[in-house]
């Protein structure tokens, strides 16, 4: 039986966030940097568990978004996984499930996503919106375009803001991949 557990990352044991560490180094193929981790943690984790084992993961961490003139307060969803031999099993709708949950109710105007090519059935099946406009990043020497994350960065307003899916969205800054 599987159960989904939702945790502020104070709240995780040091084995637990092992686990998830392991868990992203094996779904991601070794491609699971220290920065990636870093962007992972300080946030509500979403958890499905089979019994002690931890079979899927993602977490929900707060950024700042700049749109027409404004900064959101972001929802950012990291480190999205499930177990090689559970996939296609239901787990990565009940991790998402969990974490728009907190999007909603967690005082955000705003819930984005970076995905990659496998996971964009799965976001937009769930309401998430692809952004059409440029990307950038609020970097220290001013906002700088993120081309390459063009058609990547996907959205899901939250309240009640009114978003133009053609104009240029900006992250805040953070080492490793920005978005």
């Amino acid at each position: 039986m599987t159960d989904v557990r939702t945790a502020h990352t104070f709240e995780l044991t040091e084995a637990e966030l092992a686990a998830v560490r392991a868990l992203m180094d094996d779904a991601f193929e070794g491609d699971f940097s220290d920065d990636d981790w870093d962007h992972t943690v300080c946030g509500v984790h979403a958890m499905v568990l089979d019994g002690d084992e931890l079979i899927a993961h993602g977490s929900l961490v707060q950024r700042r978004m700049l749109h027409a003139g404004r900064a959101l307060r972001t929802g950012y969803v990291e480190a999205v996984a499930v177990r090689a031999d559970r996939r296609r099993q239901g787990h990565g709708s009940a991790v998402m499930a969990a974490l728009e949950h907190v999007l909603r109710h967690g005082g955000y105007e705003l819930g984005a996503l970076g995905a990659s090519d496998e996971a964009v059935p799965l976001y937009t099946g769930r309401g998430w919106q692809r952004w059409r406009g440029p990307s950038a990043v609020l970097a220290p020497t001013g906002i700088e375009r993120t081309p390459d994350e063009d058609g990547c960065v996907f959205v899901m307003p939250v309240a009640g803001v009114r978003l133009d899916l053609d104009a240029e969205i900006a992250c805040d800054w953070r080492p490793g991949d920005v978005w």
